[in-house]
């Protein structure tokens, strides 16, 4: 593959940027099992290696980087839905979530995976940039579950989306496609996965809310 050029402008910096994590992204849904290093992100981009680095100082930093471009993508459309006026159904949930956690295939690997790194591989510095900046979209976000269900006290729709986060990702671990062998009678069948997630999400919110979430009506039988 060619190797381009070093880019000097911003919007240059900014296209290269992104086309470092889209090639590890393609490599991830490749191989989601292994973490490309350096040099396979570098070849896949087109790119020298030495230039990746400029970008991220470590295959760990880069991955954590593709993990944040994930959640902010969730968290455009769940801010841009709660921004609307008409209220907000599970079935909005639902599909977020859908669309964002299991229609996205690296999602979720990912997302376990930076679990394990942040404390062990990514500067502390960096770390903590990634949690302010993770902070802020959780307070924005919030405040707009907040505004749409009156129920939820002041810092609850934080918390209700922390949980939330963290039920999606352990039932995914325990689905049987990613669970060891040794998972036992805990394991879940992967087909199971997302019908179990729906109950759980549902009985997560409406305990939270106190009250039975609405969703969209049926629609009519042709």
């Amino acid at each position: 593959m060619a190797i381009r050029q070093r880019a000097v402008l911003a919007e240059d910096k900014q296209e290269r940027h992104h086309a470092i994590l889209d090639a590890a992204e393609r490599l991830l849904h490749r191989s989601p099992d292994r973490v490309a290093n350096v040099a396979e992100v570098a070849d896949e981009a087109g790119l020298a290696k030495g230039t990746v680095y400029l970008y991220f100082p470590s295959k760990e930093e880069l991955l954590l980087a593709l993990h944040e471009r994930h959640v902010d993508d969730f968290f455009d459309a769940l801010v841009g839905r709660l921004a609307l006026r008409a209220p907000v159904t599970l079935d909005d949930m639902m599909a977020l979530t859908r669309t964002h956690f299991l229609e996205q295939p690296t999602f979720l690997p990912l997302a376990t995976r930076c679990f394990g790194i942040m404390a062990t591989a990514v500067p502390p510095a960096s770390a903590s940039s990634f949690h302010q900046r993770m902070a802020q979209r959780l307070q924005e976000a919030g405040a707009g579950l907040e505004r749409h269900f009156p129920e939820l006290r002041p810092g609850h729709g934080v918390a209700l989306l922390r949980r939330s986060f963290a039920l999606i990702v352990g039932l995914w671990q325990m689905s049987s496609a990613h669970a060891s062998e040794e998972a036992g009678p805990c394991g879940l069948p992967a087909d199971d996965f997302p019908a179990e997630l729906a109950a759980a999400l549902r009985a997560l919110w409406e305990g939270t809310i106190g009250r039975p979430l609405r969703v969209a009506a049926a629609a009519p039988e042709a």
